[in-house]
């Protein structure tokens, strides 16, 4: 931010406890598959002196014991912390996996830091998932800033892809997002590619070589002066623009020279506060250099230009019975608030929790409270508990570094939180408090599983549960009518990671089998049945004879069971028999082993025994009844039908709308919203739908987001029914 030609960074990257929030930044980086993240983490931390003794760039990370999965699908698959020092500033840089299927990891780093960098690769340009997580950001006034990869790619052009940030990110006030430094470029290659060797910064207009592996500071040349002028005069500009000092577009537009100073003063006030969006350029050191380009330029955005966790306004937090709290902004003397970001098991010290403080100051072997509430639909427990922590720790690669505490907005490791899961709240055991969860994406892609054998089937109930414990972004179903194991995922990778983790780090091995939806079968027409149960074999026998009529009720109506025996036919005891009889067949189903809803069965008649009539009998005659009424007259299957909703990029709209009418959907309506998407509400069956999560992403090129929710059930077109009997037939 302020150019200094000869920046030195702090104790060699050790990341020590910090003593005051003032010191310390919490980075979020975000950017798509590829853009180049885990690499500038590695660059910045390498520029910092975070090395181990041979000199290599340690991996960060909560845990280890992912490297396997990471390197097998050949991306992040986690949220890692990497805890750096610059200029007497802690920098907790929190690198975020850039696949769609891992956004609950990155919504995690969001809820962590104060301030995102947005990676994007000069190659590549800014996909629509990246652009939907600046809005999202922008939305809660969070400060960002754009780091441009992959500057030595035959295809790269910073200068056209800071035009390209502009446009994406700039919405109304394209002049809020612009570069702080113009590139400085080398010799021609053979294929015509000059790489990117230095840069010149616009304020302070020095030249910043690289090319040594040190940077050195020089004046520009004077063919570079024009060029240098023009970008130089619409930066402060845009600067100006932003300022708080209403004085200054004036005495500028005036023809006065604005001291530098006061401009990068300006600067960071508007980047700290999210108004101005500044554009800057790294890339990883080469053959053994300790700096890469641009990485001291990023650590002096982050650690004079992004706020700290005083400038973070408090979370809203309750009392466990619901009644608000105020908490005083990132108090380290105030009371324990701090929040579970991250859940993850490590084979040597068991669970380990990635924490953030958020008031107080959290010790090692203290006792907390830990609550957590909100996620039951997803198979999480509600839970009040008292526990004590073990070891504070930061990470450093593979190590686990010992802290002595963590004052209110630093993050770090605690160790032994048996309960603890990702969401949770922190709080003192005679205080305990309860922070209002994030908003997560609802997993909308089944996996159904069963254990491979007995040995397995033992233990993947302990398994599913530390599963989604750790995972927020997975739900866990026990269907009781199909009797399956659901394992709700976001996409096919985070089920992949699902089904890695439990057989590596739970030693569970399961079965992927095909996903069943919750069919159901009713009646098309009246009909009746005569049930009779009789059976004599020398001693006591079994005599039941009852006669119903069965007729459809409209939907969401059940069973209803009528009793218009007269004359005594059917004893007053055995009636009740009769009813659990013809329940427990239509539970069963009568046509393809689906239940049997929305009837109305009617007990007309029926015959008795003095002595060999029976409860068991006349429950045998119910069901008879109903399967003999159930054979005259037409079943139908009733399928469930889901409410969809689809927020997509107008250019998809078409293909979207058209995807869907193949599915068997009915579209309600849609309905324009901001940002050039289209919200389209849409029935469709559910049995349509397994894969949507899926085939959307690939639809909408990763834009589009949906979500369901149970609508009714209604009956399914004949020849799907036809189908699904048939398949019921040869599985039996």
């Amino acid at each position: 931010m302020g150019d200094k030609a000869n920046a030195h960074p702090g104790a060699a990257g050790r990341a020590t406890a910090a003593d005051h929030p003032a010191s310390v930044r919490n980075v979020v980086l975000v950017g798509h598959s590829g853009s180049g993240k885990t690499t500038l983490v590695e660059a910045l931390a390498l520029t910092a002196g975070a090395v181990n003794r041979a000199g290599r760039v340690e991996d960060g990370g909560t845990v280890s014991d992912y490297d396997e999965i990471e390197h097998r699908q050949q991306r992040s698959v986690q949220l890692s912390l990497v805890p750096v020092e610059w200029d007497g500033i802690k920098v907790n840089l929190l690198d975020t996996p850039g696949y769609a299927d891992f956004v609950g990891e990155l919504r995690a780093g969001l809820r962590a830091a104060d301030a995102a960098l947005f990676v994007v690769s000069a190659s590549d340009g800014v996909d629509g998932s990246t652009r939907m997580v600046w809005e999202e950001c922008a939305a809660v006034g969070m400060p960002r800033a754009i780091v441009i990869t992959h500057l030595e790619a035959a295809r790269a052009d910073y200068e056209e892809m800071t035009r390209i940030c502009a446009e994406a990110f700039g919405g109304d006030d394209p002049d809020a997002v612009l570069p702080l430094y113009l590139p400085l470029h080398g010799p021609q290659g053979p294929d015509g590619h000059a790489p990117v060797t230095g840069l010149i910064g616009l304020l302070s207009q020095q030249l910043f070589d690289y090319s040594t592996g040190e940077r050195k500071g020089s004046e520009p040349g004077e063919d570079q002066l024009p060029e240098l002028e023009e970008a130089r005069n619409r930066l402060i500009e845009g600067i100006i623009a932003e300022s708080e000092d209403e004085t200054l577009m004036d005495r500028y537009l005036g023809g006065e020279e604005i001291d530098v100073k006061t401009l990068i003063e300006d600067l960071e006030r508007a980047v700290a506060r999210g108004a101005f969006f500044p554009v800057l350029a790294a890339a990883p050191a080469t053959d053994g250099a300790r700096q890469g380009l641009g990485t001291v330029e990023v650590l002096e955005l982050i650690t004079r230009g992004f706020p700290t966790p005083l400038e973070r306004e408090a979370p809203r937090v309750t009392t466990v019975d619901g009644k608000p709290r105020e908490l005083k902004l990132c108090d380290p003397n105030g009371p324990l608030v701090a929040e579970v970001v991250k859940t993850a098991s490590d084979p040597y010290v068991g669970r380990v929790s990635l924490v953030r403080v958020f008031s107080g100051t959290l010790r090692p072997d203290a006792t907390v409270h830990v609550s957590g509430h909100g996620l039951a639909d997803r198979g999480h427990e509600d839970h009040d508990v008292d526990e004590r922590i073990g070891a504070l720790s930061a990470p450093f690669g593979k190590q686990q570094r010992t802290l002595t505490h963590a004052i209110a907005g630093d993050l770090a490791c605690v160790a032994k939180l048996s309960r603890a899961e990702t969401g949770d709240t922190l709080s003192a055991k005679d205080d305990p408090l309860l922070m209002e969860p994030w908003q997560m994406p609802d997993p909308l892609l089944p996996l159904a599983i069963q254990a491979h054998s007995k040995a397995d089937e033992d233990k993947l109930s302990q398994g599913l549960s530390r599963l989604v414990a750790e995972d927020p972004t997975m739900r866990l179903e026990q269907n009781q009518n199909t009797h399956q194991v659901v394992l709700w995922c976001l996409g096919e990778a985070h089920a992949d990671v699902a089904l890695e983790r439990l057989r590596s780090r739970y030693g569970v091995q399961v079965d992927v089998v095909p996903h069943k939806v919750s069919l159901r079968e009713t009646f098309a027409n009246k009909s009746a049945g005569r049930g009779r149960h009789v059976k004599q074999s020398g001693g006591h026998g079994q005599y039941a004879i009852c006669e119903i009529e069965v007729e459809p009720l409209p939907g969401g109506s059940g069973i209803e069971f009528v009793d218009k025996v007269v004359g005594g036919a059917v004893p007053r005891q055995f009636i009740p028999s009769v009813e659990k009889g013809v329940r427990a067949q239509a539970a069963k189903g009568v046509a393809a082993g689906h239940p049997l809803v929305d009837i109305r069965i009617t007990l007309l008649d029926g015959k008795a025994h003095s002595v060999d009539s029976s409860d068991a009998a006349f429950q045998t005659a119910g069901a008879l009844a109903l399967r003999e009424a159930a054979a005259d007259t037409k079943i139908h299957l009733l399928e469930p039908v889901a409410e969809v909703s689809v927020l997509v990029g107008d250019d998809y709209v078409g293909a979207v709308m058209s995807d869907l009418s193949g599915r068997r959907g009915r579209v309600l309506g849609t309905e324009q919203t901001s940002g050039g998407r289209t919200l389209i509400k849409a029935e469709v069956p559910e049995i349509e739908i397994g894969r949507y999560a899926v085939d959307l992403r690939s639809l909408s090129h990763g834009t589009a987001r949906f979500n369901r929710s149970y609508a009714r059930h209604e009956p399914m077109p004949p020849q799907v029914a036809e189908r699904i009997r048939e398949e019921a037939r040869d599985a039996s």
